[in-house]
This record gives C-alpha cells, structure tokens and sequence, in this order.
C-alpha cells in the first residue's frame, strides 16, 4: 500500500460532506422529477410546483454554503479540497438552471411543453438520477466499476440532450414564426441542455475522484 494511502487510512475521515453532498443531490432528484411532470399538468399546478422548486433551490443554496463553510473549516478531507469545491459548485448550479427554467414558464406565460422539451426534460431527470448514484458510491472508492459506469451513463444522456436540443431549435425555427415565442421557448431550451451539461460537469469531477483516490 502506498505511502499517502496508509496515512489517508490513518487520519480521521469527516463523513459531513458525504452527508451534504447526498443532501443536495435529493433537492436536485426531487426539482427535476417535479419539472418532468409539467408536460402533463394544468397551468394551475404547474405554477404551485414552480414554487415548491424554488423552495427547493434555496435548500439547496444553504448546503452548498454548509460545504463550502465545512471545507474552510476542515484541515482533512475525504477527497481534494478543489474538487470538493468543483463538485458542491456544480450541483448548485444543476439545481439554479432548473429553477430558472421552472421559473420561466411563469415569467414568460408559456402554456405548453413541446415534445421536445418534455423529451429534455426526462433526460435531465435521468442524468439526475445517475448523479444521485454516484454521489452515494462516493463513501466506498472501492466502487469502481459502477461509478465508470455511471459517469458513462451521464455522458450518454448529455449527448442525448444534444441532439434533442438541436431538433427542438430546428423544429422551433420551422413552425413558430412570432419571434418572441422563438426567444421564450429557446430560453428555456438552453436552460435544460445546459442542466444536463452540468450534470456531465459533475460526472467529470467524480472521475476525478476517482482517478486520484484509485
């Protein structure tokens, strides 16, 4: 066993920022299973649901300020530090990018989800779920194949994300001709596409972990 690896064995671990990594990645699950639902409900509970997202956001604020508190205030860490910070800043930002897309859809009075978007919205919440899994193996390094696995899943749904971005704009450019529509619905396009980048973003980070922890 190498050196780093017997003293990191020695050294007591602090299981705070398993338990508040885990924490934010159930805000983010619960704000992305609400935003899936959108395509299928009244105006009327699609608004009360925007509000339980944002309820949901500041929950998530106040984690990612706990974790960044616990590693100014920590001298070791489960993992690097950097990517300790890398890893709360991207999670903050999955759920801050689904919030603003949430939020749109009542700012802009937006009464309907095209297919495109409910199809992007399914693949954000199963981007999410994969994260949510890995954030869990994150106790046990020794994981190692299913947490390649899930960084390849979320690869996979990011890709996926892509494309159907691509054909939402191409079909949005084809059937709406009031350009204000184009801007609202684009909006809230990018707002999905860049959560499930985010997502990879965060995948990426745990590789990192990985790697080094390997």
């Amino acid at each position: 066993m190498r050196l780093d690896k017997i003293i990191q064995t020695l050294l007591p671990h602090h299981t705070n920022f398993y338990l508040l990594f885990e924490e934010s990645a159930k805000y983010i699950e619960q704000a992305s299973d609400l935003l899936r639902r959108f395509p299928k409900v009244s105006p009327e509970e699609r608004n009360r649901l925007i509000g339980v997202i944002a309820d949901l956001e500041h929950q998530c604020d106040n984690v990612t300020h706990k974790i960044y508190a616990e590693l100014n205030g920590t001298f070791v860490t489960p993992f690097d530090p950097e990517d300790i910070h890398q890893l709360a800043s991207m999670l903050d930002d999955i759920l801050d990018l689904t919030d603003g897309c949430a939020r749109r859809f009542q700012l802009y009075r937006v009464k309907e989800c095209s297919d495109h978007m409910a199809q992007l919205m399914e693949t954000l919440h199963l981007s999410v779920l994969e994260l949510q899994r890995g954030i869990k193996l994150l106790r046990n390094m020794e994981n190692h194949k299913e947490l390649e696995q899930i960084i390849l899943k979320i690869n996979e749904y990011e890709n996926q994300a892509d494309t159907i971005f691509e054909q939402a704009v191409a079909s949005l450019f084809e059937l709406e001709s009031n350009p204000i529509e184009i801007i609202k619905i684009k909006e809230i396009l990018v707002e999905l596409e860049t959560a499930t980048d985010r997502c990879e973003d965060a995948a990426n980070v745990i590789e990192s972990i990985l790697i080094k922890n390997a």
